[in-house]
C-alpha cells in the first residue's frame, strides 16, 4: 500500500469537493478515506484518528455525505456506535440527475423573466448560460444510455 499516495488522494479529493462543490473540505476528505480504507466500514472515531480531524467536523460531513447519498451509515450488532461506508455506486445516480440541470434553469428563468423587456445584448449572458445546461439538459438520457450500455459490456452491475 502506498500511505503517501492514498494521503494525497484524501487530500486532493477534498480540496475538490471544497473547489467544485463549495463544501467543506472535510466532506472531500472524508469520502475519499472511506472510497480508499481497509475495512471499508469505518466508525467517526475511526475517521477523526485517521483523518486527524474533530468529531464535530466528521459528523458534519458524514451528515452531508448521507444527505448527497454517497455513503450509507451501519450498524454493526453489538456496536454502540454507527459506521460509515462509501457507495461508489451512487455516482451513477448522482451524476446522472435531472436536477442538477433542472435547479439553475429555473433561476435561470426568474432572471430572463426579470430582463423581458431588456434589449437583447442585456439578456444574452443568461440565454447563453440557459442554452448550455438546456443542451446538457437533452443530451444527458442517451450519454446515461450510453454508459450503461458499456457498463453492461464490462461485466458491471
Amino acid at each position: 500500500m502506498n500511505q503517501a499516495g492514498i494521503e494525497r488522494f484524501v487530500e486532493e479529493l477534498g480540496m475538490q469537493f471544497e473547489l467544485e462543490a463549495g463544501t467543506p473540505r472535510m466532506v472531500g476528505r472524508v469520502l475519499g478515506w472511506l472510497l480508499a480504507c481497509d475495512p471499508p466500514e469505518q466508525s467517526a472515531g475511526e475517521l477523526a484518528h485517521t483523518l486527524q480531524a474533530s468529531k464535530g467536523s466528521i459528523s458534519t460531513a458524514t451528515r452531508v455525505l448521507l444527505r448527497m447519498g454517497l455513503v450509507e451509515r451501519l450498524r454493526v450488532r453489538g456496536e454502540r456506535f454507527d459506521r460509515f461506508r462509501a457507495l461508489p455506486e451512487a455516482w451513477d445516480e448522482f451524476l446522472w440527475r435531472d436536477e442538477q440541470f433542472e435547479a439553475p434553469r429555473r433561476v435561470l428563468r426568474i432572471g430572463l423573466e426579470a430582463l423581458a423587456g431588456e434589449p437583447p445584448a442585456r439578456r444574452e449572458r443568461l440565454e447563453q448560460m440557459d442554452a448550455i445546461y438546456a443542451w446538457w439538459q437533452r443530451r444527458l438520457p442517451q450519454l446515461r444510455e450510453e454508459y450503461m450500455a458499456e457498463k453492461v459490456k464490462r461485466g458491471e452491475r
